[in-house]
C-alpha cells in the first residue's frame, strides 16, 4: 500500500471524526469552557494552553488548507485526532452530556458528540 492510499484513508477518517466547521471550532476555542478542560504540558497547574486546545487550533488550519498542501506532519496530526476522538467516544458518560467536560474535551479536538 502506498503512502497515498494511507493518507487518503487518514484524510477520510479525519473528516469523519472532525464534525465541526473551522468557524464553529474557532468560536468554541474562544470560550471559557474550552479553556477549562484538557491536559496541560507541565501538569494541570502548569498554565498555558491545553494539548487539546492547541490541537483545535491546528485542526482549524488543517481544515482550511487544500489537500495537496498537507504535509507528512499534518497527516500524523490527523491520525492523532482520529485516535483521540475514537478513544474518547468509547468513554461516553451516561445521561445528558451537553454540559460535561467530556463533551468539551472532544469539541477542542473538533468533534461535537451532540451532532452525531
Amino acid at each position: 500500500m502506498s503512502h497515498g492510499d494511507d493518507d487518503q484513508q487518514t484524510y477520510r477518517e479525519f473528516t469523519e471524526a472532525v464534525n465541526m466547521r473551522p468557524g464553529e471550532l474557532s468560536a468554541w476555542l474562544d470560550t471559557e469552557q474550552s479553556k477549562q478542560v484538557g491536559w496541560h504540558k507541565g501538569g494541570r497547574s502548569g498554565g498555558g494552553e491545553s494539548v487539546g486546545h492547541e490541537s483545535g487550533r491546528r485542526i482549524i488550519d488543517l481544515l482550511r488548507r487544500k489537500r495537496d498542501q498537507l504535509t507528512a506532519a499534518d497527516y500524523k496530526h490527523m491520525r492523532k485526532v482520529v485516535g483521540y476522538v475514537h478513544r474518547h467516544m468509547a468513554q461516553r458518560p451516561s445521561g445528558d452530556v451537553r454540559d460535561t467536560k467530556w463533551r468539551w474535551s472532544l469539541m477542542n479536538w473538533g468533534h461535537d458528540p451532540l451532532k452525531s
